[in-house]
């Protein structure tokens, strides 16, 4: 005899699940989204001349960015259910299914990032390879293969960045992820916490200021556009307006104010305002922040929007 359940709830200690995300993809999604802030942000530096400063921040990103994408991938990995057809992901490709098109974006991130590497790789890995340093050579020569290189970095980081909010943002099924706003606001996201690094390892006093300028702009914006996503709800459906109930006064209300907003945006918006008007020192705590931010960032969204639903009629 079959039995047929049907469930408006997302809890799976009370209603039956299929499948309910943890950890992983919370975790995933900050690691995408900072990969992506820092493809954007080394491929700016490739079209401006900074390959050619010896400290450029830029020769980092790149390996920061390839062990950032593998452990991203491998939190992706740890959440499917049926991880022996992974494989079938790359046999096809549905031009209107969101992870689709995530698959094949994330496999070609990474022989970006390595054309990144090669373009200025260490000296120790030249002198064991000398063939690296004469295709070094050979792509740096070239202004245009540079600057296409740089063009393709920041093109393929937009493309990741908004990836990570789109794929939530296609599931019409929670009324918190249903905003065409995500997208924008994880690029965003990725952008901040690819500066905020930078500016945490960057050891020219010129290129910490430049890149604590650019977290300030991008937490500017973040913060916009969570007050639009915010208003957004708010003007919607009942189950929008309930879903952005559980950012305010829900349960999820502390963590998202506080962690995310307060001590993720305001207080680095602050601390580093003061850092490039000279005001105080450069430190690490804010670059840290907002690092910290951005993940439980995505650990409200994520949890929030699965307890976001429609109401059965």
């Amino acid at each position: 005899m079959n039995v047929e359940l049907l469930s408006t709830r997302a809890n799976p200690m009370v209603d039956p699940a299929l499948h309910v995300w943890g950890w992983e993809i919370p975790v995933y999604l900050f690691l995408g989204g900072w990969v992506a802030g820092m493809l954007v942000l080394s491929g700016w530096r490739l079209l401006t001349g900074g390959l050619r400063t010896a400290r450029c921040v830029c020769g980092l990103m790149p390996w920061m960015g390839l062990l950032l994408l593998s452990v991203g991938m491998l939190a992706l990995f740890l959440d499917l259910e049926h991880k022996l057809h992974v494989w079938r992901l790359y046999v096809t490709f549905e031009a209107t299914s969101p992870m689709s098109w995530g698959a094949w974006i994330l496999l070609l991130i990474y022989p970006v990032l390595v054309a990144q590497v090669v373009a200025r790789p260490p000296a120790l890995l030249v002198d064991f390879f000398p063939a690296l340093g004469r295709l070094s050579d050979r792509l740096t020569g070239s202004p245009r293969g540079l600057a296409a290189l740089g063009w393709l970095s920041v093109a393929s980081g937009v493309a990741l960045g908004i990836y990570t909010g789109v794929l939530l943002g296609s599931l019409g099924a929670r009324p918190l992820w249903n905003s065409a706003l995500l997208g924008p606001l994880f690029l965003v996201s990725g952008l901040s916490a690819g500066a905020a690094f930078g500016h945490l390892v960057a050891s020219d006093p010129d290129e910490r200021v430049t890149l604590a300028r650019i977290d300030i702009a991008a937490l500017v914006i973040e913060v916009g556009l969570v007050g639009l996503m915010l208003l957004a709800l708010l003007g919607g459906a009942t189950a929008h307006r309930e879903a952005a109930g559980l950012l305010l006064g829900g349960p999820y209300t502390a963590v998202f104010w506080v962690l995310a907003v307060g001590l993720g945006m305001l207080l680095p918006i602050a601390v580093q305002g003061l850092a490039v008007s000279h005001r105080i020192a450069h430190t690490p705590v804010a670059p840290l922040l907002v690092l910290a931010g951005g993940l439980a960032l995505r650990f409200v969204i994520v949890y929030a929007g699965q307890a976001s639903h429609w109401a059965r009629a």
